[in-house]
């Protein structure tokens, strides 16, 4: 049953999500929305991650504290760029930052979190996922940001997927 099924609350959703956006219950829309609910997890069965064991509910919490306040500073930090910049122009850089993390759920969470702070933007991961360049709004010491990044979040992140 796993194997037609490798998602069925997926494909549930997905038959009601396709009876809902036909607005109709007819035989014909009944029959391509179960085509779709069972076809499309197959299809995209290689593409789910790996199973997740989350050790650490201490460390995720305090990872979480410690995001939620770097995205208020961060918030500040960058309106205050922007309001100050006729004086002062940002120091915008690109900066590579060795990575130790290699869970590909750790990986993505650190993605999330990169993308939610105000000020940087993820730009690549080297393919073997050794660096990770880094787009920053401001930065003032490359090595003491990437201290911080790393103590922050990759470490935490480490923590609990690892």
């Amino acid at each position: 049953m796993k194997r037609l099924f490798p998602a069925p609350w997926l494909s549930l959703a997905l038959l009601g999500l396709w009876l809902v956006l036909n607005l109709s219950m007819s035989a014909g829309n009944l029959l391509l929305g179960a085509l779709l609910g069972v076809l499309a997890p197959l299809m995209m069965a290689p593409l789910r991650p790996q199973p997740i064991s989350l050790r650490r509910p201490d460390v995720i919490l305090r990872l979480f504290l410690r995001v939620g306040r770097d995205v208020i500073v961060s918030n500040l930090q960058v309106a205050w760029g922007v309001l100050t910049c006729g004086s002062r122009p940002p120091r915008a850089r690109f900066i590579k930052i060795p990575i130790d993390l290699r869970s590909p759920n750790g990986l993505a969470a650190l993605a999330m979190i990169t993308t939610v702070i105000p000020g940087t933007i993820w730009s690549e991961l080297a393919l073997d996922r050794s660096v990770l360049l880094l787009h920053v709004f401001d930065l003032d010491d490359e090595a003491q940001f990437i201290e911080h990044f790393k103590s922050a979040y990759e470490r935490p992140l480490m923590e609990i997927f690892e």
